[in-house]
């Protein structure tokens, strides 16, 4: 995992998480990262990560791939009952 420095943290006067929520964040409005991997590091679950965004007015991509990951998972899950 993405471990940040106390100089950073020094540097920009925010805490390890919430450099990790910035970046988190700013990667998934590139289009960088799955909001899934975004809400892993911001080390948060998915509802709390899409608040976060909707607080920032942005936009969550629902792309045809998320919605086959979550099929997968909701499989998955059934499947170890």
């Amino acid at each position: 995992m993405l471990q940040i420095s106390r100089e950073l943290q020094l540097a920009t006067r925010m805490s390890e998480q919430e450099i990790r929520r910035e970046l988190a964040i700013h990667l998934y409005a590139l289009g960088k990262l799955s909001i899934g991997k975004a809400s892993e590091l911001a080390e948060m679950t998915l509802a709390e990560f899409q608040c976060l965004l909707g607080s920032r007015r942005i936009v969550v991509n629902y792309r045809v791939e998320d919605f086959l990951d979550d099929l997968d998972a909701i499989q998955r899950l059934h499947l170890d009952e």
